[in-house]
């Protein structure tokens, strides 16, 4: 066995505590490019949840989620635990989607958790008043965004009127939005220095290139803008810390019970990716929800890693995964193995609603 993320994630970055509370990819495009049909295998980096859960509304075989964090797993139990015990109104509000008594419905769900996983969030409960999906390193950087920055830049009626959609958005942005405060304040609090301490691993940034706040900011105009914010739930958790008129894929009336139905099919593992490779075998996986793990590696590993995953995959199989702020590109030697979707994967970019990656990579197993 490959040592790739065990040796060069695993050793930098603390895996102990909740990095993300939700999801923050785009799970709408991620489906499309997964393309995951009945009777699939699909491997999916758990994360907190979402987007493993969403793969479920697709009736797959089979769920194989992975994680080496126990913190990350521990989101989404509570999460399965939360489709099979509550109803759909009652999940928003365990989440922090909409406000609730959250300790009564975190109770119903507590009885489907395994030990380790009810004593974590037992010994949190005011993480569980919050809403589950509120507590992670992430969601409490935008928090800081929202109430510290934001209300320097632009007052609560103007946060209204971009999110509840009937403008002109490029007009919006250009008279009201994108002022000299905005653009500074922007640049200092989501550099490389601030983000790295306050919101993702400092770790992370070890292979990034370029200006970080500007690439962000050109993506921020272009969701602003290009896309509607009234139909962006990404969007509207960062300025209200909530979700307003849109909800992410797994979170949609339309796929509660599709989901639910099927979470027998799903089984989750603490470890590496290679890890469940090697469980799986050859010629086993159809497609893989990769969220943007190669930004944590080296050229060289990620390499190694994409060989891995060609050679557990079967036939037209394919992966899929983000980049945020680290180019990573398929090498020319495995061509004969691996083929890129470019134009699949820009046109589903171009609708993504978790709008701060910078690429979004689709390629599909010879």
């Amino acid at each position: 066995m490959t040592a790739t993320l065990t040796t060069e994630v695993a050793t930098r970055a603390d895996f102990s505590k909740i990095r993300y509370a939700q999801c923050w990819e785009d799970a709408d495009i991620l489906l499309e490019a997964m393309n995951v049909q009945r009777g699939h295998v699909c491997v999916s980096i758990a994360s907190a949840g979402d987007n493993t859960l969403a793969l479920l509304s697709k009736n797959p075989d089979r769920v194989i989620a992975v994680d080496l964090s126990p913190a990350q797993l521990a989101c989404l139990e509570l999460r399965v635990a939360a489709y099979r015990e509550l109803e759909h109104s009652e999940l928003l509000t365990l989440i922090g989607s909409q406000p609730g008594n959250r300790a009564d419905f975190y109770q119903k769900c507590r009885s489907q958790l395994s030990p380790d996983v009810r004593y974590f969030w037992d010994s949190h409960p005011d993480w569980i008043d919050r809403g589950i999906g509120s507590v992670g390193k992430f969601e409490r950087y935008f928090a800081l965004f929202r109430q510290r920055i934001l209300p320097l830049v632009h007052s609560r009626s103007q946060v209204t009127q971009l999110l509840q959609g009937g403008i002109e958005r490029q007009e919006f942005y250009d008279r009201t939005w994108n002022t000299w405060r905005w653009r500074s304040l922007f640049r200092i609090f989501f550099s490389r220095f601030v983000m790295g301490r306050a919101g993702r691993d400092p770790s992370f940034f070890r292979y990034v290139e370029g200006n970080v706040a500007d690439r962000l900011l050109d993506r921020t105009r272009y969701a602003l803008t290009e896309l509607d914010p009234a139909e962006n739930p990404y969007l509207q958790w960062i300025l209200t810390g909530r979700h307003l008129t849109a909800l992410p894929y797994a979170l949609r009336p339309e796929n509660f019970d599709a989901i639910r139905s099927n979470l027998d099919r799903l089984e989750w593992h603490c470890g590496s990716i290679e890890d469940a490779l090697d469980r799986v075998g050859k010629n086993a996986i159809d497609s893989y929800n990769l969220s943007d793990i190669f930004e944590y590696l080296s050229l060289p590993n990620y390499y190694q890693l994409l060989d891995r995953l060609v050679d557990s995959g079967r036939s037209n199989g394919r992966l899929v995964y983000w980049n945020m702020l680290a180019p990573r590109t398929r090498p020319d030697q495995m061509s004969d193995c691996l083929h890129p979707l470019t134009d699949l994967a820009e046109s589903l970019y171009a609708q993504d609603k978790a709008f701060f990656y910078s690429r979004f990579v689709v390629e599909e197993i010879v």
